[in-house]
């Protein structure tokens, strides 16, 4: 699994011939030979974890649930947002005179530091004459960021993704910290170029004549996380809550990308077709190995990661209870005899000399906190859903219009034109600030921003998060009377029951004694209809 140059790639013992269990790809998804078995990439994470897409998919959540995402500082994506940015910017400092903003910018596809740079005001953005060739992301900088040893620095945890469906989510229990080199210095005009006072990445403090390289954890330019969290320990600072804190933003940050990647899931790896399954661990953690303390955690992570991604745990577990009780009873007969050799070699255990795991579980153990908050990935399956070819992420006209019809969206007030216009109005603008155009049609964000108006026309008096969860119980529900119409109509052709079941295209006919449960149900739907209108 290892290269010798450095870095990891996939590894067939037996030739391309054979399928592997697990695939391990160092940059992206994307392989055509690879039918089976398990990929450490996602189709679409790359993509993903860009800072526009990002910052979109952040933002959206932030819409929904201010308050749970407020940790994610004030952002503008750049060029479409300039103006707004600008505008502002401006109104903040009419209504605050002494606020003395910094801002940080950042190159939607930079990583390493490249190309990040602060500024003081927005007429300072280098990229004006270039924004088109290289947007970017400009946040609101955190001019008193916590310091240790009168240094800024970063913490750098890593997440596995181990399914999407369901969501399962697991963190590391230790990770690296990153710090500059140059003593931090709130920002001014005259220090704001110093990269190494301001900006954490290891490849640009590397460079410093003040970088130290250290064998030890809890020294040095890079340490460890638990080195970190020792020394703020000492300092009163409650570490019990600051892990809890760190959960909660990784567990809601991992929801708000996951809609966008089932999408890009579906399109590369389409229901009923032939594909591995998916698992991905972020950050990378295959660069190469620079000190005793990137190895300490970052062999850790990967050991534990394939310990979970074994596919023959399960079936280990499923044994593990047989297995535990013949050993016992085994275990006493050879304590009655004195024979601690065979002891010893009935105790061996594969992974009985691995320590244990350094992943910890949060999602789903803590589903029950944070499942109120999946709400795009509900509208996420009402996308996926009406996009009508498999292995497409775009919604055509037509497949909008089904949605609206399926779901009993259009009415006097709001007719088959108007949703024609909203369609057109708002795939255009999305189009129009250069997405993917490889396909024509509505993306995911032009889809939720579709819903958020439909939302807002139909439960006018409620918050923007009551509005989405009222329109998106009312969808899923008419789709439920409708899948169940059709099962109906399927089990009546195929039996040719006694009990007439008739399928026309305006509707079903029932007869209640037969099919009294689905009857009751949609007399249920009416109610719900008429309570939603009601509320509206």
């Amino acid at each position: 699994m290892f290269h010798p140059r450095g870095g990891y790639s996939s590894v067939f013992p037996f030739g391309r011939r054979l399928p592997c269990d697990i695939y391990w790809h160092g940059v992206s998804f994307h392989d055509n030979d690879i039918f089976s078995g398990q990929v450490n990439k996602f189709p679409g994470m790359t993509e993903m974890v860009r800072k526009i897409t990002l910052s979109r998919a952040v933002r959206t959540m932030q819409d929904l649930f201010p308050e749970e995402y407020n940790f994610y500082p004030h952002s503008w994506i750049l060029p479409e947002e300039f103006p707004l940015f600008v505008a502002e910017v401006r109104m903040m400092k009419e209504s605050d005179p002494p606020w003395k903003p910094t801002f940080i910018v950042k190159p939607d596809g930079g990583c390493q530091g490249d190309g990040i740079y602060l500024i003081k005001d927005p007429s300072d953005i280098r990229l004006a004459g270039n924004l088109q060739s290289r947007p970017a992301v400009v946040q609101e900088y955190i001019s008193k960021p916590l310091l240790i040893d009168k240094l800024k620095f970063d913490i750098r945890l890593y997440v596995l993704l181990k399914s999407l469906e369901p969501l399962e989510i697991y963190v590391a229990k230790d990770g690296l910290s990153r710090f500059c080199t140059e003593p931090y210095q709130e920002p001014t005009l005259k220090n704001l170029h110093q990269v190494f006072m301001h900006l954490t990445n290891y490849s640009l403090n590397i460079h410093s004549g003040n970088f130290i390289h250290s064998d030890n954890v809890d020294t040095g330019s890079k340490r460890t996380f638990s080195s970190v969290l020792y020394r703020l320990s000492s300092k009163g600072v409650d570490i019990k809550k600051l892990w809890s804190d760190i959960i909660s933003l990784v567990i809601k940050t991992v929801i708000a990308l996951t809609p966008e990647l089932k999408v890009y899931y579906q399109s590369d790896i389409p229901a009923g077709k032939p594909g591995p399954t998916c698992f991905q661990l972020s950050p990378g953690v295959f660069e190469n190995v620079p000190s005793p303390v990137d190895e300490e955690i970052k062999v850790a992570v990967i050991r534990d990661t394939l310990r979970l991604m074994d596919p023959y745990k399960k079936k280990k577990k499923d044994n593990q209870s047989q297995l535990s009780e013949n050993a016992a009873d085994t275990k006493d007969e050879l304590l009655e005899q004195g024979s601690t050799d065979q002891l010893k070699h009935i105790s061996k255990n594969p992974e009985a000399s691995l320590p244990s795991l350094c992943l910890k579980q949060v999602f789903p153990k803590y589903a029950k906190q944070f499942n109120y908050l999946r709400l795009v990935d509900r509208m996420a399956a009402l996308f996926i859903r009406f996009l009508g070819v498999k292995g497409t992420m775009k919604l055509g006209p037509t497949g909008f219009r089904t949605f609206i019809r399926n779901c009993k969206l259009s009415n006097s007030n709001f007719s088959m034109a108007s949703v024609d216009i909203l369609y057109i109005d708002i795939t255009r603008r999305w189009n129009s600030m250069g997405l993917d155009q490889r396909e024509s049609g509505m993306c995911l964000q032009a889809f939720v921003e579709a819903f958020f108006c439909l939302a807002q026309r139909r439960y006018k008096s409620l918050s923007l998060h009551e509005q989405v969860t009222s329109l998106i119980d009312f969808c899923e529900y008419h789709l439920a009377i409708l899948d169940e119409k059709r099962l109906v109509c399927s089990r009546g052709i195929t039996e040719r029951r006694a009990a007439p079941v008739t399928c026309q295209p305006d509707g079903l006919h029932l007869t209640a004694a037969t099919h009294a449960p689905l009857l009751n149900r949609m007399t249920d739907a009416n109610k719900f209809t008429d309570y939603r209108n009601h509320r509206s």
